[in-house]
């Protein structure tokens, strides 16, 4: 009896334990499934559903004939999720990527809130490196290949400083709102137009949603949202002027900005020397960074708009206006030039040592007597030099959006007192009138006043796009005959005998120009041979066809020596590109139409 009684009170134990089970496996159930339910559908979603971004093909960017000047490469990457990776694997994925331990553990580590979201290890993949990871990839669950879209820059480093090139989000922009829809690994505009446009160009990207296994292999595609791409741009500048430029500096310091003279369109714009866009894109190591940075040529400076000048002999069109429009001078005016001017202790020279003899403007202008300018100035005072030159733009800034520009400086009288604390003099005047001295210009601000006196007076701000609206910046309100007084006489700078931009005549077209040659130190007698760097600067600014100007420009070759020989082939070069056939230019580019 006792024993039976025994077998039921352990009967009854049992059944009490499997109850308790029962109940202990029901309430944790009941937890997992409706307390903590939904985040653990979540972590099950996710490690079902990847989602992949599909980068949005950027818009291309075409020079003002429809020659397209960069295109979209692949940017290949290896990513890994790390909620589905095996972190005993971080030696056979270092292995297969050419990576230490050590730099796999730091990129996991800086995972962001979600363990699935792709985290970068390698960027810039090669083709074969690309080829070689997906023959190993399934080895690695976790690991992946993404693709971004870069940029590919056909023309290197020429038109650089214009077009500029893309690069990764910096942290302040990764802040900025207007970057927010913007995913962290994107290339985005960094210089130049690529930035100024670069929501433009940009465009939406897309995104892929599939269902994996849980080696990450591919199911099947449940969602995809194609991206929007980037629209396209037509630059203003022509590339054939734009290479035929960068070849004529070889390997000098300088610049050259040309115009349109009747819409203020950039056809041409360099800064020499210039870098290449496509080491950004790929990723710029430090060693090249600072290569860049330390080269005493200054490659990343842009001298178009950031360097200023004396603008030498060319300032001697701003003095020929303005002594015709204030009645000092008229085209029969004479001048004995013999060789200088003296004024108490000072001597003023000329040039031509010998001077030029009994001149009138034509002349002056052609052979850029010094001497004739100074009786020029002389006669008009420094204030009325000022009025002039401010209204064909130069001290002030042309409003060129491609950063900090210079605005170089025109002196006056009030201008002397207020930075100087002492009065003006006349031998100061003499100085300023030849555009030595204290006068001072950017190369955007020589062609912009060199499209003025071709175009009619007209200073339009300088543009980047084809077809953009004309934006007027001053009406220099000179009367018509003058500016063709002084047009004639540009013509005869390089097209008569005597003509001091002779090397510039063209048997394409005819040219009009003004030399100058800015004197960087002042030379003492028996000191002909300086160092470079002491040489003078060379200037030609010039326009063309005479007759109907299509193009203005003006080109500096710092310590170039004279303008006529250093700077005016230059010049010619890029004109002489710029007026070939479109079909031409077409053919020169590797572009069929």
């Amino acid at each position: 009896m006792l024993t039976e009684k025994n077998g039921l009170d352990k009967v009854r134990i049992i059944g009490y334990v499997i109850i308790a089970g029962f109940l202990i496996l029901l309430i944790r159930l009941w937890q997992l499934q409706i307390l903590q339910g939904t985040e653990y559908r979540k972590i099950s979603e996710s490690n079902r559903l990847r989602v992949i971004g599909i980068p949005a093909p950027r818009g291309i960017i075409y020079d003002r004939n429809g020659i397209p000047l960069v295109r979209n490469i692949p940017y290949f990457c290896a990513s890994l999720i790390p909620g589905e990776f095996d972190e005993e694997n971080v030696r056979g994925v270092a292995k297969l990527l050419d990576m230490t331990e050590e730099e796999v553990e730091e990129k996991i580590s800086k995972k962001g809130e979600s363990p699935f979201s792709p985290v970068r290890l390698k960027e810039g993949l090669s083709f074969k490196e690309v080829n070689y990871i997906e023959a190993r990839r399934s080895d690695f669950p976790g690991l992946m290949i993404e693709i971004e879209v870069s940029r590919g820059y056909i023309f290197g480093k020429t038109g650089a400083h214009l077009i500029g090139y893309l690069g990764k989000l910096t942290p302040a922009q990764s802040k900025d709102p207007q970057f927010r829809d913007v995913p962290p690994d994107a290339f985005i505009g960094q210089w130049g137009v690529e930035k100024l446009y670069d929501k433009t160009l940009r465009g939406i990207a897309g995104q892929r949603v599939i269902e994996v296994d849980a080696l990450g292999r591919e199911i099947r595609l449940l969602q995809e949202k194609p991206p929007v791409k980037g629209t396209d741009l037509t630059l203003s500048i022509d590339i054939a002027l734009q290479e035929a430029a960068d070849k004529a500096f070889e390997d000098r310091t300088g610049a050259l900005v040309a115009l349109q003279p009747d819409t203020g369109e950039i056809l041409g714009y360099v800064s020499s020397p210039s870098f290449d866009p496509n080491k950004f894109v790929k990723g710029i190591t430090r060693e090249e960074w600072e290569s860049l940075s330390s080269d005493k040529n200054l490659p990343m400076l842009n001298r178009a708009i950031q360097s200023q000048y004396p603008p030498g002999s060319t300032f001697k069109i701003i003095m020929a206006i303005a002594g015709l429009e204030e009645g000092v001078i008229d085209t029969s005016t004479k001048v004995d030039c013999r060789g200088g001017i003296s004024f108490g202790r000072w001597h003023f020279g000329c040039w031509r040592k010998g001077g030029h003899g009994i001149i009138s403007l034509h002349r002056a202008l052609v052979e850029s007597c010094d001497v004739y300018f100074y009786e020029v100035g002389r006669r008009l005072g420094i204030d009325k030099i000022y009025e002039y030159a401010s209204r064909f733009g130069l001290g002030k800034t042309t409003g060129i959006p491609l950063g900090a520009e210079r605005k170089g400086l025109i002196p006056n009288t009030k201008w002397k007192m207020n930075a100087k604390k002492a009065p003006w003099f006349l031998g100061e005047t003499f100085v300023n009138s030849i555009g030595q001295g204290y006068v001072s210009a950017t190369p955007v601000q020589m062609a912009d006043m060199m499209s003025a006196v071709a175009n009619g007076g007209s200073v339009y701000r300088p543009s980047l796009l084809k077809g953009s609206k004309p934006v007027l910046l001053i009406n220099a309100g000179i009367k018509p005959e003058t500016l063709d007084t002084v047009k004639s006489a540009l013509s005869g700078v390089v097209n008569e005998p005597s003509g001091t931009g002779w090397v510039a005549k063209s048997g394409a077209t005819t040219i009009g120009g003004k030399t100058g040659t800015a004197q960087v130190v002042g030379l003492r007698k028996g000191s002909a041979s300086l160092s470079e760097k002491f040489r003078d600067h060379a200037w030609f600014v010039a326009f063309a066809p005479v007759e109907k100007p299509e193009v203005a420009m003006s080109v500096l070759v710092e310590h170039g020596g004279h303008g006529g020989s250093a700077a005016a082939p230059i010049a010619k070069k890029a004109i002489e590109a710029y007026l070939l056939p479109v079909e031409k230019k077409k053919e020169l580019a590797g572009v069929q139409n």
